[in-house]
């Protein structure tokens, strides 16, 4: 009888960290194995048809509307706004033809969330099992963003950019 209690406060704890693990941040527990991206909203971000935004990690992609990062980034690599702008959209229009309107599947890293409350994701395309953040950067329109905990593909996205950049790829023509 004793073995009975024992064991059984040892399975209540678990069943009790585990809720309170997966209601940290009072959001319910979600399968992302099958979203809509309705649509993209720049080179690096999706707007799903839930509504959630998904930052895609490990890329960046140029600035494509006015903000501060605009600026910031124009500053740091003495371009132009309007030049970043334009290498911008030409990572939206890339994104925009491989994702929009598309069935996707997440993978999270370490961290689900970044500040601003979008999930960080590497997205795969259902159709074909595309790992469109590697795609981004193979194709040449991101550069990247590696940001720890989230470094699980962070040696892929680096040869991939390397590659993009020797073969003057996208961006880099």
């Amino acid at each position: 009888m004793r073995r009975f209690h024992k064991t059984f406060f040892i399975l209540a704890a678990i069943l009790l960290l585990a809720v309170a693990l997966n209601s940290c941040d009072n959001r319910p527990l979600k399968v992302y194995a099958d979203c809509l991206v309705r649509r993209v909203v720049d080179g690096d971000t999706l707007l799903l048809e839930s509504g959630e935004r998904v930052r895609l990690i490990g890329i960046d992609t140029p600035e494509m509307h006015e903000s501060q990062k605009l600026h910031r980034d124009a500053q740091r690599s003495q371009q132009d706004t309007t030049a970043i702008q334009r290498l911008g959209r030409r990572s939206y229009e890339f994104t925009k033809k491989l994702v929009e309107g598309k069935r996707i599947s997440l993978e999270f890293d370490l961290e689900k969330y970044d500040k601003y409350k979008r999930l960080l994701a590497y997205v795969y395309l259902k159709e074909n099992g595309v790992f469109v953040n590697a795609e981004i950067v193979k194709a040449g329109y991101a550069s990247l963003l590696t940001i720890p905990p989230n470094v699980k593909y962070a040696d892929l996205f680096l040869k991939l950019y390397r590659e993009a950049r020797e073969n003057r790829r996208g961006l880099w023509e």
